[in-house]
Protein backbone atom coordinates (compact mmCIF):
# COMPACT_ATOMS: atom_id res chain seq x y z
CA UNK A 1 0.00 0.00 0.00
CA UNK A 2 2.91 2.32 0.68
CA UNK A 3 3.72 2.49 -3.00
CA UNK A 4 0.10 3.20 -4.03
CA UNK A 5 -1.26 5.79 -1.56
CA UNK A 6 0.16 8.21 0.92
CA UNK A 7 -0.36 8.08 4.70
CA UNK A 8 -2.59 11.15 4.47
CA UNK A 9 -4.94 9.33 2.10
CA UNK A 10 -5.14 6.34 4.46
CA UNK A 11 -5.96 8.64 7.37
CA UNK A 12 -8.64 10.38 5.31
CA UNK A 13 -10.27 7.03 4.55
CA UNK A 14 -10.13 6.14 8.24
CA UNK A 15 -11.76 9.41 9.31
CA UNK A 16 -14.46 8.90 6.69
CA UNK A 17 -15.14 5.40 8.05
CA UNK A 18 -15.54 6.78 11.56
CA UNK A 19 -17.85 9.56 10.35
CA UNK A 20 -20.03 7.05 8.52
CA UNK A 21 -20.46 5.07 11.72
CA UNK A 22 -21.96 8.09 13.45
CA UNK A 23 -23.98 9.39 10.49
CA UNK A 24 -27.71 8.99 11.22
CA UNK A 25 -28.95 10.99 8.24
CA UNK A 26 -29.71 7.90 6.19
CA UNK A 27 -31.56 6.13 8.96
CA UNK A 28 -35.34 6.27 8.92
CA UNK A 29 -36.61 9.11 11.00
CA UNK A 30 -39.45 8.58 13.39
CA UNK A 31 -42.54 10.62 12.49
CA UNK A 32 -42.91 13.76 14.57
CA UNK A 33 -45.99 15.71 15.47
CA UNK A 34 -48.21 16.03 12.35
CA UNK A 35 -48.71 19.50 10.92
CA UNK A 36 -52.05 21.20 11.26
CA UNK A 37 -54.23 20.72 8.20
CA UNK A 38 -54.48 23.66 5.82
CA UNK A 39 -58.26 23.47 6.06
CA UNK A 40 -58.16 24.03 9.83
CA UNK A 41 -55.56 26.80 9.55
CA UNK A 42 -57.74 28.57 6.99
CA UNK A 43 -60.73 28.28 9.33
CA UNK A 44 -58.73 29.82 12.18
CA UNK A 45 -57.69 32.76 9.99
CA UNK A 46 -61.22 33.20 8.70
CA UNK A 47 -62.76 33.24 12.16
CA UNK A 48 -60.16 35.67 13.48
CA UNK A 49 -60.62 37.97 10.50
CA UNK A 50 -64.43 37.94 10.64
CA UNK A 51 -64.59 38.31 14.42
CA UNK A 52 -61.97 40.73 15.79
CA UNK A 53 -63.16 40.19 19.39
CA UNK A 54 -62.79 36.42 19.35
CA UNK A 55 -59.88 35.15 21.43
CA UNK A 56 -58.11 31.81 21.29
CA UNK A 57 -60.66 30.07 23.52
CA UNK A 58 -63.65 31.34 21.51
CA UNK A 59 -62.05 30.20 18.25
CA UNK A 60 -61.22 26.84 19.88
CA UNK A 61 -64.88 26.38 20.86
CA UNK A 62 -66.10 27.35 17.39
CA UNK A 63 -63.75 24.81 15.82
CA UNK A 64 -64.96 22.14 18.25
CA UNK A 65 -68.53 22.70 17.03
CA UNK A 66 -67.24 21.89 13.54
CA UNK A 67 -65.56 18.71 14.73
CA UNK A 68 -61.98 20.01 14.95
CA UNK A 69 -60.10 19.64 18.24
CA UNK A 70 -57.36 22.29 18.22
CA UNK A 71 -55.44 23.59 21.24
CA UNK A 72 -55.21 27.27 22.17
CA UNK A 73 -51.46 27.18 21.61
CA UNK A 74 -51.88 25.92 18.07
CA UNK A 75 -54.42 28.66 17.32
CA UNK A 76 -52.06 31.26 18.78
CA UNK A 77 -49.20 29.97 16.63
CA UNK A 78 -51.31 30.07 13.45
CA UNK A 79 -52.37 33.66 14.09
CA UNK A 80 -48.86 34.76 15.02
CA UNK A 81 -47.39 33.12 11.91
CA UNK A 82 -49.83 35.08 9.73
CA UNK A 83 -49.26 38.40 11.48
CA UNK A 84 -52.64 38.56 13.24
CA UNK A 85 -52.64 40.16 16.66
CA UNK A 86 -54.43 38.78 19.74
CA UNK A 87 -58.08 39.67 20.26
CA UNK A 88 -57.42 42.42 22.83
CA UNK A 89 -55.38 44.25 20.19
CA UNK A 90 -57.65 43.52 17.22
CA UNK A 91 -60.79 44.65 19.07
CA UNK A 92 -59.39 48.16 19.58
CA UNK A 93 -59.69 49.00 15.88
CA UNK A 94 -62.57 48.78 13.43
CA UNK A 95 -61.29 47.64 10.02
CA UNK A 96 -62.57 49.63 7.05
CA UNK A 97 -64.23 46.58 5.50
CA UNK A 98 -66.11 45.93 8.76
CA UNK A 99 -67.39 49.51 8.79
CA UNK A 100 -68.53 49.17 5.18
CA UNK A 101 -70.41 45.94 5.78
CA UNK A 102 -72.07 47.26 8.94
CA UNK A 103 -73.49 50.27 7.03
CA UNK A 104 -73.71 48.64 3.60
CA UNK A 105 -77.32 49.52 2.79
CA UNK A 106 -76.91 53.17 3.74
CA UNK A 107 -73.58 53.87 2.03
CA UNK A 108 -72.92 55.74 -1.20
CA UNK A 109 -69.66 56.87 -2.75
CA UNK A 110 -68.93 59.73 -5.14
CA UNK A 111 -66.04 60.42 -7.45
CA UNK A 112 -65.02 62.47 -10.47
CA UNK A 113 -63.32 61.42 -13.67
CA UNK A 114 -62.08 63.53 -16.59
CA UNK A 115 -62.43 63.18 -20.36
CA UNK A 116 -60.79 65.28 -23.06
CA UNK A 117 -63.08 66.66 -25.77
CA UNK A 118 -61.56 67.96 -29.01
CA UNK A 119 -62.98 71.39 -29.85
CA UNK A 120 -61.95 73.76 -32.69
CA UNK A 121 -59.81 75.82 -30.30
CA UNK A 122 -58.15 72.81 -28.64
CA UNK A 123 -58.74 70.11 -26.05
CA UNK A 124 -61.28 70.87 -23.33
CA UNK A 125 -61.33 68.85 -20.10
CA UNK A 126 -64.78 67.71 -19.04
CA UNK A 127 -65.52 66.49 -15.52
CA UNK A 128 -68.08 63.75 -14.89
CA UNK A 129 -69.39 63.39 -11.34
CA UNK A 130 -71.07 60.12 -10.39
CA UNK A 131 -72.51 58.57 -7.25
CA UNK A 132 -72.57 54.82 -6.55
CA UNK A 133 -74.87 52.80 -4.30
CA UNK A 134 -72.30 50.46 -2.75
CA UNK A 135 -74.73 47.70 -1.81
CA UNK A 136 -76.10 47.25 -5.36
CA UNK A 137 -73.27 48.91 -7.39
CA UNK A 138 -75.87 51.06 -9.18
CA UNK A 139 -74.31 54.21 -10.63
CA UNK A 140 -75.91 57.61 -11.14
CA UNK A 141 -74.23 60.23 -13.33
CA UNK A 142 -74.83 63.41 -11.35
CA UNK A 143 -73.41 65.84 -13.90
CA UNK A 144 -70.99 66.46 -16.77
CA UNK A 145 -69.39 69.87 -17.17
CA UNK A 146 -66.13 71.59 -18.19
CA UNK A 147 -66.46 73.95 -15.22
CA UNK A 148 -67.32 72.20 -11.91
CA UNK A 149 -67.60 75.42 -9.89
CA UNK A 150 -69.48 75.95 -6.64
CA UNK A 151 -72.77 76.73 -8.44
CA UNK A 152 -72.61 73.48 -10.42
CA UNK A 153 -71.76 71.43 -7.34
CA UNK A 154 -74.54 73.02 -5.30
CA UNK A 155 -77.08 72.18 -8.02
CA UNK A 156 -75.80 68.61 -8.07
CA UNK A 157 -76.34 68.42 -4.31
CA UNK A 158 -79.91 69.66 -4.73
CA UNK A 159 -80.59 66.99 -7.37
CA UNK A 160 -79.12 64.21 -5.25
CA UNK A 161 -81.23 65.27 -2.26
CA UNK A 162 -84.48 65.74 -4.18
CA UNK A 163 -87.37 64.58 -1.98
CA UNK A 164 -89.04 62.65 -4.82
CA UNK A 165 -86.30 60.89 -6.77
CA UNK A 166 -82.97 61.97 -5.26
CA UNK A 167 -80.30 59.29 -5.47
CA UNK A 168 -79.32 59.83 -1.81
CA UNK A 169 -82.83 59.60 -0.35
CA UNK A 170 -82.12 56.43 1.70
CA UNK A 171 -78.39 56.95 2.18
CA UNK A 172 -76.93 58.09 5.50
CA UNK A 173 -73.27 58.23 4.46
CA UNK A 174 -71.52 59.57 1.39
CA UNK A 175 -67.84 58.72 0.90
CA UNK A 176 -65.78 61.49 -0.70
CA UNK A 177 -62.11 62.10 -1.27
CA UNK A 178 -60.53 65.46 -0.45
CA UNK A 179 -60.84 66.98 -3.92
CA UNK A 180 -61.39 70.74 -3.62
CA UNK A 181 -64.27 70.48 -6.09
CA UNK A 182 -66.41 69.11 -3.27
CA UNK A 183 -67.02 72.61 -1.97
CA UNK A 184 -68.17 73.59 1.51
CA UNK A 185 -71.58 74.50 0.07
CA UNK A 186 -71.90 71.05 -1.49
CA UNK A 187 -70.99 69.22 1.71
CA UNK A 188 -73.03 71.47 3.99
CA UNK A 189 -76.16 71.10 1.87
CA UNK A 190 -75.97 67.30 1.97
CA UNK A 191 -75.22 67.34 5.69
CA UNK A 192 -78.31 69.47 6.34
CA UNK A 193 -80.27 67.01 4.20
CA UNK A 194 -79.24 64.22 6.59
CA UNK A 195 -76.37 62.58 4.72
CA UNK A 196 -73.17 62.29 6.73
CA UNK A 197 -70.07 63.12 4.69
CA UNK A 198 -67.19 60.66 5.19
CA UNK A 199 -64.02 62.33 3.91
CA UNK A 200 -61.17 59.93 3.19
CA UNK A 201 -57.56 60.40 4.07
CA UNK A 202 -55.41 62.18 1.51
CA UNK A 203 -54.02 60.02 -1.30
CA UNK A 204 -55.95 56.91 -0.32
CA UNK A 205 -57.87 55.75 -3.43
CA UNK A 206 -58.02 52.21 -2.03
CA UNK A 207 -60.53 53.45 0.57
CA UNK A 208 -62.93 54.32 -2.26
CA UNK A 209 -62.18 51.16 -4.22
CA UNK A 210 -65.63 50.54 -5.71
CA UNK A 211 -65.89 54.01 -7.20
CA UNK A 212 -62.30 53.84 -8.44
CA UNK A 213 -63.09 50.51 -10.11
CA UNK A 214 -65.99 52.08 -11.98
CA UNK A 215 -63.68 54.84 -13.23
CA UNK A 216 -61.27 52.20 -14.52
CA UNK A 217 -64.09 50.31 -16.23
CA UNK A 218 -65.71 53.28 -17.96
CA UNK A 219 -62.37 54.53 -19.24
CA UNK A 220 -60.72 51.30 -20.39
CA UNK A 221 -63.88 49.74 -21.84
CA UNK A 222 -65.36 52.84 -23.43
CA UNK A 223 -64.02 56.38 -23.15
CA UNK A 224 -60.34 55.70 -23.84
CA UNK A 225 -61.34 53.98 -27.09
CA UNK A 226 -63.23 56.94 -28.53
CA UNK A 227 -62.56 60.53 -29.67
CA UNK A 228 -65.16 63.13 -28.70
CA UNK A 229 -65.82 66.38 -30.55
CA UNK A 230 -68.91 67.60 -28.71
CA UNK A 231 -70.33 67.48 -25.22
CA UNK A 232 -73.42 65.73 -26.58
CA UNK A 233 -71.36 62.82 -27.94
CA UNK A 234 -69.59 62.47 -24.61
CA UNK A 235 -72.86 62.40 -22.70
CA UNK A 236 -74.29 59.85 -25.13
CA UNK A 237 -71.29 57.54 -24.67
CA UNK A 238 -71.40 57.78 -20.87
CA UNK A 239 -75.14 57.10 -20.86
CA UNK A 240 -74.68 54.06 -23.12
CA UNK A 241 -71.95 52.65 -20.90
CA UNK A 242 -73.99 53.14 -17.71
CA UNK A 243 -76.92 51.27 -19.31
CA UNK A 244 -74.51 48.51 -20.35
CA UNK A 245 -72.96 48.54 -16.85
CA UNK A 246 -76.34 48.02 -15.20
CA UNK A 247 -78.07 45.60 -17.57
CA UNK A 248 -75.43 43.71 -19.54
CA UNK A 249 -72.11 43.62 -17.71
CA UNK A 250 -71.35 40.89 -15.15
CA UNK A 251 -69.79 42.00 -11.86
CA UNK A 252 -67.34 39.80 -9.98
CA UNK A 253 -68.18 41.51 -6.69
CA UNK A 254 -71.81 40.41 -7.18
CA UNK A 255 -70.90 36.78 -7.97
CA UNK A 256 -70.84 37.54 -11.70
CA UNK A 257 -74.48 38.66 -11.71
CA UNK A 258 -76.04 41.60 -13.50
CA UNK A 259 -77.13 44.65 -11.50
CA UNK A 260 -80.47 44.89 -13.33
CA UNK A 261 -81.03 41.50 -15.00
CA UNK A 262 -83.72 40.94 -17.60
CA UNK A 263 -86.25 38.74 -15.79
CA UNK A 264 -88.16 37.69 -18.93
CA UNK A 265 -88.01 33.90 -19.54
CA UNK A 266 -85.55 32.64 -22.12
CA UNK A 267 -85.44 29.56 -24.34
CA UNK A 268 -82.83 27.16 -22.97
CA UNK A 269 -81.79 26.35 -26.53
CA UNK A 270 -82.94 29.57 -28.13
CA UNK A 271 -80.98 31.42 -30.74
CA UNK A 272 -78.08 33.44 -29.36
CA UNK A 273 -78.11 37.08 -30.31
CA UNK A 274 -75.67 39.91 -29.70
CA UNK A 275 -76.80 43.28 -28.39
CA UNK A 276 -74.45 46.09 -29.40
CA UNK A 277 -73.92 49.61 -28.16
CA UNK A 278 -71.74 52.40 -29.55
CA UNK A 279 -71.25 50.66 -32.86
CA UNK A 280 -70.20 47.35 -31.33
CA UNK A 281 -67.79 48.77 -28.76
CA UNK A 282 -69.99 47.29 -26.01
CA UNK A 283 -71.50 43.86 -26.62
CA UNK A 284 -73.84 41.56 -24.72
CA UNK A 285 -74.83 38.01 -25.69
CA UNK A 286 -78.15 36.46 -24.71
CA UNK A 287 -80.76 34.00 -25.94
CA UNK A 288 -84.06 35.00 -27.49
CA UNK A 289 -86.97 35.43 -25.10
CA UNK A 290 -89.45 32.58 -24.77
Amino acid sequence: MAGIVTPDTIMAWYRRLIARKWDYSLRRKKPGRPRIKNEIADLVLRMAGDNPRWGYTRIKSALAHLGHEVSRGTIANILKKNGIEPAYERSKRTPWRVFLKAHWETLAAADLFTVEVARPWGLVTYYALFVMDLSTRRVHIAGVTPNPDCHFMLQVARNLADVFDGFLLEKRYLILDRDAKYTDEFRNFLTDFGTNIVRLSARSPNLNAYAERFVLSVKTECLDRMIFFTEASLRRAIRAFVDHYHRERSHQGLENRLIEPDESPRHANGEIRCRQRLGGLLRYYCRNAA
